[in-house]
């Protein structure tokens, strides 16, 4: 009852609580304040003015950048490229990274020792994977040598083809991100419960009925996991087009639109329309992962 001491003991109890949980976590809100939400509101508001970098007279546009962005084919370009580049690695990294860990998930040294050649790509920088890659796809390069070996008369212009640099820019960020699907979904394996599997094999289930039935049903919280980290590494891809082909070749074959965001905002001097476009990719990500999380996580609460 309101007033007794049973209930003046637990309010004292939740605010005791209260205060030890404040204490740990308002540093971190704190930090992730500064650090995160501070930038991210002002970038918002820096798209409603003209703010460039040399001009001290600042002006409040309103709409202004963002119709003059929806006017710029340019922006309708890299944004084409990042939704290529995204599908790509959403659907590529996924379905290999499954089929590899299915193969590497057993118990012994070799199969751990395997595991982690395919993550070491994961901790490495863009950057540092770029350059690799850069070498190797050289015209005369190491892939380039056994392709002519292997009988093809023309060995590909892997980036300075416009019908193939984007590919490769994909091809290059699937390459890297896999060994992360191939972890996540080993752990989400050896998470399903190994009586299921042998009671479907008692009911003389096949192999894929077993797959279909209990494996991927179970494994069904990895695949969110998966599918939303592919999808913000497919949109903030920037350090692979900037070491492998600087947005070329030809004009913005292979920008994306976080690669025009710098270029405008640092190298145009356009930083008011570049945070204009900054806020649009930022719409577009929250958006269409909100909607993959809500149909992923819909489908684990029906399982």
């Amino acid at each position: 009852m309101p007033g007794s001491p049973r209930h003046h003991s637990l309010q004292g109890g939740w605010l005791r609580r209260a205060r030890e949980f404040s204490g740990f976590a308002l540093p971190g809100l704190f930090l992730y304040g500064v650090l995160v939400l501070l930038p991210i509101v002002w970038t918002i508001v820096l798209g409603f003015t003209d703010q460039t970098r040399f001009e001290p007279q600042t002006s409040w546009v309103g709409l202004g950048q963002f119709s003059r962005l929806f006017q710029d084919d340019q922006f309708w370009l890299v944004l084409k490229n990042t939704f290529v580049v995204t599908l790509i690695v959403v659907i590529v990294p996924n379905v290999l990274g499954l089929g590899i860990a299915m193969l590497l998930n057993r118990e012994s040294l070799l199969y751990r020792l395997l595991r982690s050649v395919f993550f070491t790509p994961v901790i490495l920088s863009g950057i540092v994977v770029s350059v690799i890659w850069q070498s190797l796809l050289r015209p005369d390069g190491v892939l380039n040598a056994i392709l002519v070996d292997l009988g093809v008369g023309s060995a590909p212009r892997w980036m300075s083809d416009p019908d193939l640099a984007l590919y490769s820019i994909s091809g290059i960020l699937c390459w890297q991100m896999l060994g992360f699907c191939v972890v996540v979904y080993i752990a989400g394996l050896n998470a399903v419960p190994k009586e299921l599997h042998e009671a479907a094999l008692m009911d003389g289930a096949s192999w894929l009925r077993r797959f279909r039935s209990v494996t991927w049903p179970m494994i069904a919280a990895s695949v969110t996991i998966n599918t939303v980290m592919l999808l913000i590494s497919g949109f903030k891809v920037y350090e692979h087009i900037l070491v492998l082909t600087n947005g070329g070749p030809g004009r913005n074959a292979t920008a994306s639109i976080a690669f025009d965001v710098i270029e405008k905002g640092v190298r145009g001097d356009r930083i008011g329309f570049a945070a204009a476009e900054a806020t649009i990719m930022l719409a577009i990500v929250v958006a269409i992962t909100g909607v993959v999380l809500r149909l992923l996580q819909r489908r684990e609460v029906h399982l």
